[in-house]
């Protein structure tokens, strides 16, 4: 029997307000305010949430703990990076958090660019960051599953290291389910081998289903050791009550964001990573693909999962969601902004669609 897809929004753990032209409200990043996002998750049928990552923001684990505390259900899926954590201190941590909430923890391994130099690391070419980030993710499922592990590599060493508490393992769950993302030949063999989950980003479906089956191939290729690689979508849904509606809000927060209107948009103006570069260069086929996969906000910025946007009535974005679902894509992190009422009309109106 197939596994039931899996359904989480995303908290936007950032210093600055407007965050994707969120509104712009001083206490967006207190206490309360994520809170109550969390708890709205769990009153409206969300699993949990996304917490992002990066130097210059909220530490992504300290709000995970924060909001696991603060609710019953609510699953963070912690985003997180090898360098700015050491395995042992990272695996410790997690194991803590995961026993106190009853086994809540999701994580996300994050290899893409940051501020390095601010806390301390460094990283090579991107040959030396895969391969640390691969011996990282290995290294730590070893640590949540052996005792008095002793390994020694070119990155990572720990010995006789046995971490405290101990993991508990419910059913087919032996630990917290680690996610990844990344496009680029390097990343896919670290997911293929390491990862339970990969996170693609909003491509048209040939362009996923062309990476599901790749993967699977170099899982094969690989000698995968662990249970077969699972798939999700992070993406943005753009959900009104008519499909006329929806085009019409989403062709209006574009020409905000052309006109430098719409809050922090402007990620497309650094260097990017492959996968970013992919969902940019999306538009040059046209401004719709597929049915409803709007482009055109990644020629005014969006980055990552606000690159390319679902748009449509609850039923439309639901049609196009089950397709990638079809592809074998079990795991979703969804969002749109405002961020706390989105949260509501989706949970609403979406997800009891697509938990048929």
């Amino acid at each position: 029997m197939s596994t039931p897809s899996e359904f989480l929004w995303y908290i936007p753990n950032d210093i600055k307000a407007g965050h994707r032209g969120d509104t712009g409200d001083e206490n967006h990043n207190s206490l309360e305010s994520l809170t109550e996002q969390a708890r709205a998750l769990e009153d409206h049928g969300w699993k949990g949430a996304l917490i992002g990552t990066g130097w210059g923001r909220p530490d992504t684990f300290t709000i995970a703990a924060a909001l696991a505390a603060r609710t019953k259900t609510f699953e963070p899926l912690v985003a997180i990076r090898p360098g700015y954590w050491r395995p042992a201190n990272f695996a410790s941590a997690a194991a803590t958090l995961d026993d106190l909430t009853g086994g809540r923890v999701r994580i996300n391994i994050v290899s893409g660019q940051d501020n390095l130099a601010a806390y301390g690391d460094s990283e090579g070419d991107q040959a030396h960051r895969y391969a640390r980030t691969k011996e990282f993710m290995r290294l730590v499922r070893r640590l949540w599953t052996e005792e008095d592990v002793t390994f020694s590599g070119a990155h990572f060493k720990v010995a006789a290291s046995t971490v405290q508490p101990r993991i508990n393992g419910k059913g087919e769950r032996g630990h917290p389910k680690v996610y990844f993302g990344g496009a680029s030949e390097a990343a896919a063999q670290v997911a293929a081998t390491e990862a339970d989950v990969q996170l693609f980003w909003g491509e048209p479906l040939d362009g996923v289903e062309e990476r599901i089956e790749h993967l699977k191939a170099l899982s094969s290729k690989l000698d995968r050791d662990l249970p077969p690689l699972e798939f999700g979508l992070r993406i943005t849904t753009l959900v009104r009550e008519t499909t006329e509606q929806a085009w019409a809000d989403a062709e209006a927060k574009v020409e905000a964001m052309a006109k430098g209107q719409a809050g922090k948009w402007q990620d497309h103006h650094r260097t990017v990573a492959v996968g970013q570069q992919r969902l940019f260069n999306l538009n040059e086929r046209g401004d719709v693909l597929d049915d409803n996969l709007y482009t055109a906000p990644g020629r005014y910025g969006g980055g990552g999962a606000g690159t390319t946007w679902l748009v449509g009535s609850a039923e439309d974005v639901a049609r196009s969601l089950k397709k990638y679902e079809a592809l074998g894509i079990t795991h979703f992190v969804l969002s749109d902004t405002p961020y706390l009422a989105e949260i509501r009309r989706q949970g609403d109106t979406l997800l009891p669609l697509l938990q048929r």
